[in-house]
């Protein structure tokens, strides 16, 4: 099912809701004027509610699942719907808000 395709103005957080950022999106491949995320590009969480429970924080992210039709550079780009894993807790992202005008299946 198509979904929206996320850049680097999405909103991403972790399931603890840290706030997580792409450290490298693709560049050459825009929607809504900025970069696109794609299954090469590492996240970065900030700020995840574990780190004063004793449990190690959720502090890097890699998508897993991204598109099957749509590529840049070769590689799937991440939609919504994608699956991430965080490092070192196992848990995933939470796209919440992303650009409407360009799906992705």
């Amino acid at each position: 099912m198509p979904a929206p395709i996320l850049h680097l103005g999405a909103t991403v957080t972790c399931l603890h809701a840290g706030p997580a950022q792409p450290l490298s999106p693709f560049p050459r491949v825009l929607v809504s004027g900025q970069p696109v995320v794609t299954l090469a590009t590492p996240y970065a969480v900030s700020g995840c509610s574990l780190s004063g429970s004793g449990a190690p924080p959720c502090v890097t992210a890699q998508w897993v699942v991204g598109a099957v039709r749509v590529m840049a550079g070769g590689v799937p780009v991440v939609v919504q719907t994608s699956t991430a894993v965080c490092t070192p807790t196992g848990t995933g992202l939470l796209p919440l808000v992303a650009q409407t005008r360009v799906l992705a299946t």
